[in-house]
């Protein structure tokens, strides 16, 4: 279990999860792009949910538990750099809300 720092506060975020995060965020910022980030706290914070706004001078810190970078789901990353794109900003979405790629009718 990795955590996400963001402007001293800590928000632990599994190292698979935090691997997509860390593409599409880094890429937002690299381009200069502000944007709103949401995710649902766990049960040891109280639940509910937590969104911050981050803009390029934030201090971001993407910390990995793992040593070894995981693959990444290109659908997931679409979804989440979409979400990101969106007025709602980035929401932190579990992997398997990601739609299944669409694959193509074989006929026989």
């Amino acid at each position: 279990m990795g955590f996400l720092s963001y402007e001293n506060h800590d928000v632990e975020i599994d190292d698979r999860t935090l691997a997509h995060l860390h593409v599409v965020i880094v890429n937002k910022l690299r381009h200069g792009q502000s944007f709103a980030m949401s995710w649902k706290d766990g049960q040891s914070s109280g639940g509910g949910r937590t969104s911050v706004w981050i803009h390029p001078a934030s201090n971001v810190l993407f910390h990995f538990d793992g040593s070894r970078a995981p693959a990444l789901n290109r659908t997931w990353l679409s979804e989440l750099a979409a979400s990101a794109d969106s007025s709602r900003g980035l929401i932190v979405e579990p992997e398997e809300r990601a739609a299944a790629p669409v694959r193509a009718a074989v006929r026989v």
